[in-house]
Protein backbone atom coordinates (compact mmCIF):
# COMPACT_ATOMS: atom_id res chain seq x y z
CA UNK A 1 0.00 0.00 0.00
CA UNK A 2 1.31 3.45 -0.93
CA UNK A 3 1.33 5.93 1.95
CA UNK A 4 0.51 9.60 1.35
CA UNK A 5 1.28 12.10 4.09
CA UNK A 6 -1.03 15.15 4.08
CA UNK A 7 0.52 16.71 7.19
CA UNK A 8 0.70 20.51 7.23
CA UNK A 9 4.23 20.35 8.62
CA UNK A 10 6.59 18.73 9.03
CA UNK A 11 5.36 17.70 5.62
CA UNK A 12 6.33 14.96 3.21
CA UNK A 13 9.57 15.23 1.28
CA UNK A 14 10.15 14.07 -2.30
CA UNK A 15 10.82 10.35 -2.28
CA UNK A 16 13.81 10.75 -4.58
CA UNK A 17 15.39 13.21 -2.14
CA UNK A 18 14.93 10.91 0.84
CA UNK A 19 16.38 7.95 -1.05
CA UNK A 20 19.45 9.93 -2.03
CA UNK A 21 19.88 11.16 1.54
CA UNK A 22 19.54 7.57 2.75
CA UNK A 23 22.29 6.44 0.40
CA UNK A 24 24.61 9.23 1.58
CA UNK A 25 23.61 9.17 5.23
CA UNK A 26 26.68 7.33 6.56
CA UNK A 27 29.09 8.05 3.74
CA UNK A 28 28.78 11.42 2.03
CA UNK A 29 30.54 11.41 -1.35
CA UNK A 30 33.04 8.78 -0.29
CA UNK A 31 34.31 10.75 2.72
CA UNK A 32 33.40 7.95 5.14
CA UNK A 33 31.31 10.25 7.33
CA UNK A 34 27.79 11.63 7.24
CA UNK A 35 27.15 15.16 5.99
CA UNK A 36 25.89 15.79 9.55
CA UNK A 37 29.41 15.10 10.82
CA UNK A 38 31.20 17.49 8.48
CA UNK A 39 32.49 20.77 9.82
CA UNK A 40 30.29 23.52 8.49
CA UNK A 41 33.51 25.34 7.59
CA UNK A 42 35.03 22.44 5.69
CA UNK A 43 35.46 22.77 1.91
CA UNK A 44 33.06 19.86 1.39
CA UNK A 45 30.25 21.43 3.39
CA UNK A 46 30.88 24.93 2.05
CA UNK A 47 30.28 23.46 -1.42
CA UNK A 48 26.93 22.08 -0.20
CA UNK A 49 25.91 25.45 1.20
CA UNK A 50 27.00 27.44 -1.84
CA UNK A 51 25.23 25.07 -4.23
CA UNK A 52 21.99 25.29 -2.23
CA UNK A 53 22.04 29.09 -2.34
CA UNK A 54 22.88 29.15 -6.04
CA UNK A 55 20.02 26.77 -6.87
CA UNK A 56 17.54 28.74 -4.78
CA UNK A 57 18.61 31.97 -6.46
CA UNK A 58 18.01 30.37 -9.85
CA UNK A 59 14.64 28.88 -8.88
CA UNK A 60 13.32 32.17 -7.52
CA UNK A 61 15.29 34.54 -9.78
CA UNK A 62 16.62 36.32 -6.69
CA UNK A 63 18.41 39.57 -7.64
CA UNK A 64 22.00 40.11 -6.54
CA UNK A 65 21.00 42.97 -4.23
CA UNK A 66 19.26 40.47 -1.93
CA UNK A 67 21.02 38.41 0.73
CA UNK A 68 19.91 34.80 1.19
CA UNK A 69 20.22 33.62 4.78
CA UNK A 70 19.90 30.06 6.09
CA UNK A 71 18.97 30.44 9.76
CA UNK A 72 17.61 28.77 12.89
CA UNK A 73 14.41 29.42 14.78
CA UNK A 74 11.58 28.74 12.37
CA UNK A 75 9.14 31.37 11.17
CA UNK A 76 8.27 32.16 14.78
CA UNK A 77 11.87 33.26 15.30
CA UNK A 78 11.39 35.72 12.45
CA UNK A 79 8.28 37.12 14.13
CA UNK A 80 10.80 38.71 16.54
CA UNK A 81 13.74 39.15 14.18
CA UNK A 82 11.81 41.25 11.65
CA UNK A 83 10.78 44.10 13.98
CA UNK A 84 14.15 43.97 15.72
CA UNK A 85 15.90 44.47 12.37
CA UNK A 86 13.47 46.68 10.45
CA UNK A 87 11.21 48.62 12.82
CA UNK A 88 13.62 51.14 14.35
CA UNK A 89 11.72 54.00 15.97
CA UNK A 90 8.91 53.84 13.43
CA UNK A 91 5.75 51.80 13.20
CA UNK A 92 4.75 48.78 11.11
CA UNK A 93 1.49 47.61 9.59
CA UNK A 94 0.41 43.97 9.90
CA UNK A 95 -2.30 42.62 7.59
CA UNK A 96 -4.19 39.81 9.31
CA UNK A 97 -5.42 37.03 7.03
CA UNK A 98 -5.41 34.09 9.45
CA UNK A 99 -3.85 32.53 12.52
CA UNK A 100 -0.19 32.94 11.52
CA UNK A 101 -0.35 36.59 10.53
CA UNK A 102 -2.16 37.28 13.82
CA UNK A 103 0.61 35.48 15.72
CA UNK A 104 3.26 37.49 13.88
CA UNK A 105 1.57 40.77 14.82
CA UNK A 106 1.17 39.75 18.45
CA UNK A 107 4.87 38.94 18.72
CA UNK A 108 5.93 42.14 16.96
CA UNK A 109 3.96 44.25 19.44
CA UNK A 110 6.63 43.42 22.05
CA UNK A 111 9.15 45.54 20.17
CA UNK A 112 7.40 48.71 19.11
CA UNK A 113 4.47 50.45 17.49
CA UNK A 114 2.41 47.93 15.51
CA UNK A 115 -0.86 48.65 13.72
CA UNK A 116 -3.10 45.74 12.73
CA UNK A 117 -5.72 45.54 10.00
CA UNK A 118 -7.97 42.48 9.94
CA UNK A 119 -8.75 41.55 6.33
CA UNK A 120 -10.89 38.53 7.24
CA UNK A 121 -14.62 38.52 6.53
CA UNK A 122 -17.38 36.26 7.81
CA UNK A 123 -17.75 34.78 4.34
CA UNK A 124 -14.21 33.33 4.62
CA UNK A 125 -12.88 35.77 2.08
CA UNK A 126 -10.42 38.65 2.37
CA UNK A 127 -11.35 42.31 1.97
CA UNK A 128 -8.24 43.92 0.48
CA UNK A 129 -9.99 47.31 0.38
CA UNK A 130 -9.26 47.57 4.11
CA UNK A 131 -5.55 48.06 3.39
CA UNK A 132 -4.78 51.76 3.93
CA UNK A 133 -4.37 53.71 0.71
CA UNK A 134 -1.25 55.46 2.00
CA UNK A 135 1.32 53.18 3.63
CA UNK A 136 4.34 55.44 3.19
CA UNK A 137 4.48 56.22 6.91
CA UNK A 138 5.25 52.62 7.89
CA UNK A 139 8.70 51.08 8.34
CA UNK A 140 7.27 47.98 6.66
CA UNK A 141 4.04 46.14 5.88
CA UNK A 142 3.79 42.45 6.83
CA UNK A 143 1.43 39.79 5.54
CA UNK A 144 1.11 36.03 5.10
CA UNK A 145 0.06 34.99 1.56
CA UNK A 146 -0.99 31.47 2.58
CA UNK A 147 -2.59 30.61 5.92
CA UNK A 148 -2.21 26.88 6.65
CA UNK A 149 -4.71 26.74 9.51
CA UNK A 150 -7.54 28.46 7.66
CA UNK A 151 -6.81 27.26 4.12
CA UNK A 152 -6.95 30.89 2.97
CA UNK A 153 -4.62 32.50 0.44
CA UNK A 154 -3.97 36.01 -0.87
CA UNK A 155 -2.73 35.61 -4.44
CA UNK A 156 -2.41 39.31 -5.28
CA UNK A 157 0.63 41.07 -3.88
CA UNK A 158 -0.52 44.10 -1.86
CA UNK A 159 0.36 47.41 -3.51
CA UNK A 160 2.03 49.37 -0.73
CA UNK A 161 4.52 52.22 -0.55
CA UNK A 162 6.34 50.80 2.46
CA UNK A 163 8.82 47.91 2.30
CA UNK A 164 6.78 44.71 1.98
CA UNK A 165 7.49 41.64 4.15
CA UNK A 166 5.90 38.24 3.53
CA UNK A 167 5.78 34.96 5.45
CA UNK A 168 6.08 32.35 2.68
CA UNK A 169 6.45 29.35 4.99
CA UNK A 170 3.67 27.32 3.37
CA UNK A 171 3.79 28.56 -0.23
CA UNK A 172 7.42 29.28 -1.09
CA UNK A 173 8.43 27.64 -4.39
CA UNK A 174 4.80 26.69 -5.01
CA UNK A 175 4.28 29.35 -7.67
CA UNK A 176 6.41 32.08 -9.24
CA UNK A 177 6.68 35.49 -7.63
CA UNK A 178 8.70 38.62 -8.31
CA UNK A 179 11.18 38.86 -5.46
CA UNK A 180 11.88 42.51 -6.30
CA UNK A 181 8.36 43.42 -5.13
CA UNK A 182 9.38 42.55 -1.58
CA UNK A 183 11.82 43.93 0.97
CA UNK A 184 12.02 40.66 2.87
CA UNK A 185 10.70 37.12 2.42
CA UNK A 186 10.98 34.38 5.02
CA UNK A 187 9.93 30.77 5.35
CA UNK A 188 10.20 27.93 7.80
CA UNK A 189 11.49 24.95 5.83
CA UNK A 190 9.25 22.17 7.07
CA UNK A 191 6.43 22.56 4.57
CA UNK A 192 7.75 23.14 1.05
CA UNK A 193 11.55 23.12 1.41
CA UNK A 194 12.84 20.38 3.70
CA UNK A 195 12.93 19.21 7.31
CA UNK A 196 12.20 21.33 10.35
CA UNK A 197 15.09 23.26 11.84
CA UNK A 198 15.95 25.55 8.94
CA UNK A 199 14.55 28.99 8.12
CA UNK A 200 15.13 30.95 4.93
CA UNK A 201 15.32 34.74 4.87
CA UNK A 202 15.67 36.67 1.61
CA UNK A 203 16.32 40.30 2.45
CA UNK A 204 17.24 43.38 0.42
CA UNK A 205 20.79 44.32 1.32
CA UNK A 206 20.06 48.01 1.89
CA UNK A 207 17.94 46.99 4.89
CA UNK A 208 20.86 45.32 6.66
CA UNK A 209 22.74 46.99 9.47
CA UNK A 210 19.80 48.61 11.25
CA UNK A 211 19.21 46.12 14.06
CA UNK A 212 17.84 47.41 17.34
CA UNK A 213 20.31 47.45 20.23
CA UNK A 214 18.09 44.84 21.93
CA UNK A 215 18.42 42.43 19.01
CA UNK A 216 20.16 39.18 19.96
CA UNK A 217 23.20 38.56 17.80
CA UNK A 218 21.71 35.34 16.47
CA UNK A 219 18.77 37.32 15.02
CA UNK A 220 20.86 40.14 13.49
CA UNK A 221 20.60 39.91 9.69
CA UNK A 222 23.81 41.90 9.13
CA UNK A 223 25.81 39.49 11.27
CA UNK A 224 24.25 36.53 9.49
CA UNK A 225 25.08 38.00 6.08
CA UNK A 226 28.62 38.92 7.12
CA UNK A 227 29.25 35.33 8.18
CA UNK A 228 27.50 33.59 5.25
CA UNK A 229 24.79 32.28 7.62
CA UNK A 230 27.49 30.69 9.79
CA UNK A 231 27.77 33.11 12.69
CA UNK A 232 27.20 29.97 14.73
CA UNK A 233 26.87 26.35 13.61
CA UNK A 234 23.93 26.23 11.20
CA UNK A 235 21.41 23.35 10.93
CA UNK A 236 23.72 21.54 8.53
CA UNK A 237 21.64 18.45 7.74
CA UNK A 238 18.48 20.49 7.12
CA UNK A 239 20.49 22.84 4.87
CA UNK A 240 21.87 19.86 2.93
CA UNK A 241 18.38 18.36 2.47
CA UNK A 242 16.97 21.71 1.39
CA UNK A 243 19.66 21.84 -1.27
CA UNK A 244 18.63 18.39 -2.47
CA UNK A 245 15.01 19.57 -2.69
CA UNK A 246 16.11 22.59 -4.74
CA UNK A 247 17.89 20.27 -7.18
CA UNK A 248 14.80 18.05 -7.33
CA UNK A 249 12.65 21.08 -8.15
CA UNK A 250 14.99 22.05 -10.96
CA UNK A 251 14.68 18.52 -12.36
CA UNK A 252 10.87 18.89 -12.27
CA UNK A 253 11.15 21.94 -14.51
CA UNK A 254 11.40 24.66 -11.87
CA UNK A 255 8.79 26.68 -10.04
CA UNK A 256 6.61 27.44 -13.08
CA UNK A 257 6.25 23.72 -13.87
CA UNK A 258 5.55 22.98 -10.20
CA UNK A 259 2.85 25.67 -10.15
CA UNK A 260 0.98 23.93 -12.97
CA UNK A 261 1.00 20.65 -11.04
CA UNK A 262 -0.11 22.42 -7.87
CA UNK A 263 -3.04 24.05 -9.65
CA UNK A 264 -4.14 20.71 -11.11
CA UNK A 265 -3.99 19.06 -7.68
CA UNK A 266 -5.96 21.84 -6.00
CA UNK A 267 -8.54 22.09 -8.80
CA UNK A 268 -9.12 18.35 -8.69
CA UNK A 269 -9.71 18.29 -4.92
CA UNK A 270 -11.82 21.46 -4.74
CA UNK A 271 -13.78 20.33 -7.78
CA UNK A 272 -14.72 17.08 -6.10
CA UNK A 273 -15.69 18.84 -2.85
CA UNK A 274 -17.85 21.40 -4.66
CA UNK A 275 -19.64 18.70 -6.64
CA UNK A 276 -20.44 16.72 -3.49
CA UNK A 277 -23.31 17.20 -1.07
CA UNK A 278 -21.37 15.22 1.55
CA UNK A 279 -18.35 17.56 1.84
CA UNK A 280 -18.01 21.33 1.87
CA UNK A 281 -15.32 24.00 1.84
CA UNK A 282 -16.16 27.30 3.51
CA UNK A 283 -13.48 29.47 1.88
CA UNK A 284 -14.44 31.83 -0.93
CA UNK A 285 -13.13 30.35 -4.22
CA UNK A 286 -10.99 33.42 -4.96
CA UNK A 287 -9.06 32.92 -1.72
CA UNK A 288 -8.76 29.13 -1.55
CA UNK A 289 -5.27 27.93 -0.75
CA UNK A 290 -3.56 25.70 -3.31
CA UNK A 291 -1.37 24.27 -0.55
CA UNK A 292 -3.80 23.57 2.31
CA UNK A 293 -7.28 22.39 1.39
CA UNK A 294 -9.64 22.53 4.35
CA UNK A 295 -12.99 20.75 4.22
CA UNK A 296 -15.76 19.53 6.47
CA UNK A 297 -18.13 16.59 6.41
CA UNK A 298 -21.78 17.61 6.51
CA UNK A 299 -22.17 15.23 9.44
CA UNK A 300 -19.40 16.02 11.91
CA UNK A 301 -20.28 12.87 13.84
CA UNK A 302 -18.49 10.96 11.10
CA UNK A 303 -15.19 12.84 11.47
CA UNK A 304 -13.48 10.23 13.66
CA UNK A 305 -14.58 7.41 11.38
CA UNK A 306 -13.36 9.30 8.32
CA UNK A 307 -9.92 9.84 9.86
CA UNK A 308 -9.61 6.24 11.04
CA UNK A 309 -10.58 4.78 7.68
CA UNK A 310 -8.36 7.25 5.81
CA UNK A 311 -5.42 6.23 7.98
CA UNK A 312 -6.13 2.56 7.27
CA UNK A 313 -6.15 3.40 3.55
CA UNK A 314 -2.69 5.00 3.77
CA UNK A 315 -3.91 8.61 3.81
CA UNK A 316 -2.26 10.18 6.84
CA UNK A 317 -2.58 13.41 8.86
CA UNK A 318 -5.90 14.66 7.45
CA UNK A 319 -7.23 16.02 10.74
CA UNK A 320 -7.91 19.76 10.60
CA UNK A 321 -6.23 22.22 12.93
CA UNK A 322 -7.77 22.28 16.40
CA UNK A 323 -8.82 25.93 15.90
CA UNK A 324 -10.83 25.12 12.77
CA UNK A 325 -11.77 21.45 13.04
CA UNK A 326 -12.85 19.30 10.13
CA UNK A 327 -10.22 18.04 7.72
CA UNK A 328 -7.17 19.50 6.04
CA UNK A 329 -5.20 18.07 3.15
CA UNK A 330 -1.82 19.75 2.72
CA UNK A 331 -0.71 19.18 -0.87
CA UNK A 332 2.66 20.88 -1.06
CA UNK A 333 5.15 20.38 -3.90
CA UNK A 334 6.21 16.93 -2.74
CA UNK A 335 2.65 15.55 -2.81
CA UNK A 336 2.26 13.76 -6.16
CA UNK A 337 -0.93 14.00 -8.17
CA UNK A 338 -1.45 10.32 -7.42
CA UNK A 339 -1.85 11.23 -3.75
CA UNK A 340 -4.68 13.63 -4.52
CA UNK A 341 -6.25 11.01 -6.80
CA UNK A 342 -6.12 8.49 -3.96
CA UNK A 343 -7.69 10.98 -1.55
CA UNK A 344 -10.53 11.83 -3.94
CA UNK A 345 -11.18 8.14 -4.56
CA UNK A 346 -11.32 7.48 -0.81
CA UNK A 347 -13.58 10.49 -0.17
CA UNK A 348 -15.95 9.31 -2.89
CA UNK A 349 -16.08 5.79 -1.45
CA UNK A 350 -16.63 7.12 2.08
CA UNK A 351 -19.47 9.37 0.93
CA UNK A 352 -21.16 6.53 -0.93
CA UNK A 353 -20.86 4.29 2.13
CA UNK A 354 -22.09 6.73 4.78
CA UNK A 355 -24.00 9.34 2.80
Amino acid sequence: MTIYNFCAGPAMLPTAVMRKAQQEFCDYQGLGVSVMELSHRSPEYMAVAEKAEQDLRELMAIPDNYAVLFLHGGARGQFSAIPLNLLGQGKALYLETGQWSVAAATEAEKYGDIERVDLRCESRTLDLSRIPADTSEYAYVHYCPNETVDGVAMFDVPEVAAPLVADLSSCILGRDLDVSQFALLYAGAQKNIGPAGLTLVIVRRDLLGNADSRCPAILDYQLAANHDSMYNTPPTFAWYLAGEVFQWLKHQGGVAAMAEVNRRKADKLYGFIDASDFYRNAVAPSHRSEMNVTFQLHDAQLDKRFLAEAEAAGLKALKGHRMVGGMRASIYNAMPEAGVDALVQFMDHFARTYG
